[in-house]
């Protein structure tokens, strides 16, 4: 038997104006991307914005559905969307946060299993790191350098090859 021990490091920023500008900038469009969030049922609106290589930016929003789960994470909105306009155009970091009704998630917000192992996925098709900023309805940041340290023993689409 042998023990391993998995472990990462993340940066925290007490308010988002502490980091560079791009990435105070990526954290106010995934705010402008809560406002089209679709969320009548949990009454969690999340948004996240990309930025891509060639410096567009795309927002998401999480949108639900009462035939759950039906609904999709605004982290795969905008993933998908980036993939679909700009395909072959690496994504250099996303950007999520969240709203609810009596602001009680202050705390970042981090991104579901399902969410990880997508960005994982583009972090592997463009052979780059993807950072990953996450904001809560609080001032704290948290912000990672790849999604591999989210998500370290990923699944990988060569497990599905015989």
């Amino acid at each position: 038997m042998e023990e391993r021990k998995i472990s990462f490091q993340y940066r925290v920023y007490d308010k988002s104006s502490e980091m560079n500008s791009e990435d105070n900038n990526l954290i106010m469009e995934a705010k402008e991307a809560v406002k089209s969030s679709y969320s009548p049922y949990s009454h969690f609106a999340v948004g996240a914005a990309v930025r891509l290589a060639n410096g567009k930016l795309i927002r998401g929003s999480n949108q639900e559905n009462g035939a759950y789960p039906s609904g999709l994470c605004a982290e795969r909105v905008a993933l998908f969307a980036a993939g679909a306009q700009y395909p072959g155009i690496a994504i250099e970091s996303i950007a999520i946060t969240v709203k609810t009704e009596n602001n009680i998630h202050q705390l970042p917000v981090v991104p579901c299993g399902a969410c990880r192992q997508v960005m994982l996925e583009y972090e592997n098709i463009h052979k780059n790191n993807i950072k990953v900023i996450m904001h809560g309805e609080g001032d704290m940041v948290y912000a990672i350098d790849n999604v591999r340290s989210l998500l370290p023993l990923e699944f990988k689409a060569d497990h599905l090859k015989k």
